[in-house]
């Protein structure tokens, strides 16, 4: 069947929406709690926020189900070269990010270097980039059926691996999973992420696994809506699919909780489903019924075109703001306290710093775009 190669509106606003949502997640003013549903679950459950950072993997898979067929024409040298470097910078600017501002305010306000020993090695983007490593070369090389046994294995392979390799009593618990033993193995402490009051790592090196399907599974959508195109056959196809992931995410729920920061296998099939129906909707009101009053896709289609580079910008500035003293607090804390905190107390001061921090971003999206800048990472 002849693929059609024209980009869709749907996956290019279902991108941005990621970001979008990533940067008022990430960024909550200070001074108040944020909205519950604005906070990761504490360990077991899902809320909204949980479902942000899947999303993005979706949507790396949909991105590289756009890619496949060039990089099929190419050589085999060329084709891992090209992924290989991808991965290595990916990696590295999320580590690098991890390390900035690469200096230390002390007590006394003097400047000391952050020592490398204390650098957090995995994170977001580190993720990021193993999941399209791996994604890339199992869709590249393996045909439709083995990718479908592959992310099956990785699913039931990690919960078996952590029921064989963790704690007896808790093999589930924060400090009682394999994936935390593996990580200390490998990394030790002080190279884990510190903000769960112990040193653990939500995107460590085994809770990667599971993580590649969220990646497959949104390559398998890209090019399910490149062949079938705007029909309710593909809209049929992939609200079916959805749902049937979320109930088996539920059925499984019962003896594998779900829970993001373990990254479990019921919440990758839970996330994967919900992209799905979202991505039904956007096609449905975008490509097939053509809704756009005052273009609000146009919004998202900014974060959408230059995705890594905006994200990589808010994690980075947000930093900045930390690190700039104003009296006794830094200037994060100075308009959040002096400004978001007086005209609107509690968690909707929170949110609404979050807001105008993610629109900040948005505008150096909008003069990138406006300028035909895309910067590709």
């Amino acid at each position: 069947m002849k693929i059609l190669k024209e980009r869709f509106l749907a996956l290019d606003v279902f991108r941005g929406m990621t970001i979008c949502f990533m940067i008022i997640v990430n960024t909550p003013g200070s001074g108040a709690e944020a909205y519950a549903p604005l906070h990761h679950a504490t360990w077991f459950g899902f809320t909204p926020t949980d479902l942000v950072f899947p999303s993005f993997l979706f949507a790396v898979g949909n991105a590289m189900s756009f890619s496949q067929e060039k990089y099929r024409l190419i050589s085999n040298s060329a084709f891992l070269s090209k992924i290989i470097k991808r991965t290595i910078l990916i990696f590295l600017i999320g580590y690098l990010m991890s390390w900035f501002p690469f200096f230390r305010l002390d007590e006394t306000g003097h400047i000391t270097g952050a020592p490398i020993s204390h650098t957090r090695i995995m994170g977001v983007l580190q993720r990021i980039a193993l999941c399209y490593f791996f994604g890339s070369l199992i869709v590249q090389y393996l045909s439709t059926k083995k990718v479908i046994l592959t992310s099956i294995i990785l699913l039931i392979g990690y919960w078996i691996i952590l029921l064989a390799f963790g704690n007896s009593d808790q093999p589930f618990s924060m400090m009682g999973n394999a994936g935390i033993y593996l990580d200390k193995f490998l990394m030790g402490n002080n190279h884990l992420y510190h903000g769960e009051d112990i040193p653990f790592d939500p995107e460590g090196w085994l809770s990667t696994l599971p993580a590649i399907v969220n990646v497959i599974i949104g390559f398998f959508a890209g090019k399910l809506i490149q062949k079938k195109g705007k029909s309710f056959e593909c809209l049929a196809k992939l609200m079916l699919t959805g749902s049937l992931l979320i109930f088996i995410a539920l059925c499984w729920n019962l003896v594998f909780p779900i829970g993001k920061k373990l990254w479990t296998s019921p919440f990758v099939l839970l996330t994967c489903g919900i992209d799905l129906l979202l991505i039904s909707a956007l096609i449905y009101i975008l490509e097939m019924k053509n809704w756009k009053p005052v273009k609000w896709p146009d919004f998202f289609m900014i974060f959408g075109r230059n995705p890594l580079f905006i994200y990589i910008l808010s994690e980075l500035f947000v930093v900045i703001l930390f690190i700039i003293p104003v009296g006794k607090s830094s200037l994060f804390g100075y308009v959040n306290s002096h400004f978001f905190q007086v005209i609107a107390p509690g968690a909707l001061g929170s949110l609404l710093f979050a807001i105008c921090y993610m629109l900040f971003c948005w505008s150096i999206g909008w003069w990138l775009n406006k300028r035909k800048i895309y910067v590709k990472v």
